[in-house]
């Protein structure tokens, strides 16, 4: 190797080269290595049944990468000491990225170890309101974590910068945080995250609940930090401010149970009997998957002056099996009526009284 440093002495600009080289050259041996044992392992993955593991190795790759080339700009800039202005330069954007790569690696394992818990949790359950209230709950604590570990790590990228000392110091001090909570109190912003976390525990709403906001039928696919998204039924997605669940009235038709009543109405002549509707009705719904066993009846809710209003109330296990259940009994109550009691559904009399004559001459 004395030839080799006599050669970079002669020639101290060859220094440079040959450090990028190198470092390049072994920043790629490694990555194919990683990659090599990376896709070892993915394959490895695909024959278990758990999807957990091929979320773990993916999650981990760029962070890896990442960890890998700082670990290496640490290593070959204690080569170029006798540079002291370039080493240090060098120094400090490796130390920098060494942190923010720990930071973001560290984030990646919070992430993967919430999805472990998560997917433990059977939302395909027809009885799934633990599931939801847990499901709701972790997602809250993982972005407020995720955030947490944010702020820590680029605050202690800051303090890794002469002049940016007082600022990263700030931030980690219970005074600086203390101050930056109470400057930002008023804002919009932050009453959103308290909202948030006022969600996750008091769960006015949850995952998967079914609701009716702003007049749209549909269910709660995300809660986040500042927002929800409801999937509504024609596949729109409507997105919705926290706080709005907190200020408003909003129906959860999933609050306790999944399980629902739902109406139908028919109107229709005083001399259409009721006895025959019952009796079809109970054929109906009897066999029928979408009806859960509890309630089926048929009243006289109303009578106006031309018609009656009759109600027809089934049960179903959930939301969707109900709204299916009441087409069905709809379609088949109708057919039924006209078949066997031709003529009997509602008509206005639009034929003018005795005295609409005198008035119109007729």
């Amino acid at each position: 190797m004395n030839w080799l440093n006599q050669i970079l002495e002669h020639y101290p600009n060859l220094r440079y080269v040959f450090l990028l080289v190198t470092f390049a050259a072994t920043f790629v041996v490694l990555i194919v290595v990683y990659n090599f044992i990376s896709k070892k392992l993915q394959r490895r993955a695909e024959k278990t049944q758990s999807p957990i593991d091929d979320f773990i190795i993916k999650l981990f790759k760029l962070p890896a990468i990442w960890l890998i080339f700082s670990l290496l700009l640490n290593i070959f800039s204690t080569y170029l000491k006798e540079d002291a202005g370039f080493f240090i330069t060098l120094q400090k954007i490796s130390q920098i990225l060494l942190i923010l790569s720990i930071g973001w690696f560290l984030i990646q394992l919070v992430r993967a170890g919430f999805r472990y818990f998560q997917n433990k949790l059977n939302l395909q359950d027809p009885d799934n309101l633990e599931a939801r209230k847990r499901l709701t709950q972790l997602n809250m604590i993982e972005k407020i974590t995720l955030i947490i570990i944010a702020v820590i790590f680029v605050a202690i990228a800051l303090m890794s910068i002469e002049s940016l000392h007082s600022i990263g110091v700030s931030i980690l001090t219970s005074a600086g945080v203390i101050g930056i909570i109470v400057g930002l109190a008023a804002q919009r912003s932050v009453g959103q995250v308290l909202s948030g976390v006022q969600i996750a525990f008091t769960q006015p709403i949850r995952i998967d609940d079914v609701v009716i906001v702003e007049g749209e039928w549909g269910r709660i696919e995300e809660i986040n930090i500042t927002y929800a998204v409801v999937r509504i039924w024609d596949e729109r997605r409507l997105i919705v401010p926290v706080d709005y669940f907190l200020q408003n009235p909003v129906q959860n038709w999933t609050r306790h149970s999944s399980e629902i009543m739902g109406t139908v109405f028919l109107y229709v002549s005083y001399d259409l009997p009721i006895d025959p509707l019952r009796k079809k009705l109970k054929s109906i719904v009897e066999g029928n998957p979408n009806w859960d066993g509890r309630v089926q009846n048929i009243q006289v809710t109303d009578s106006k002056e031309w018609y009656k209003e009759v109600r027809i109330l089934v049960s179903s296990a959930d939301s969707s099996k109900n709204w299916d259940l009441r087409v069905e009994v709809r379609e088949k109550m109708i057919d039924f009526i006209n078949e066997k009691f031709p003529g009997s559904f509602a008509k206005l009399n639009i034929e003018p009284t005795p005295s609409e004559k005198i008035i119109t001459g007729e």
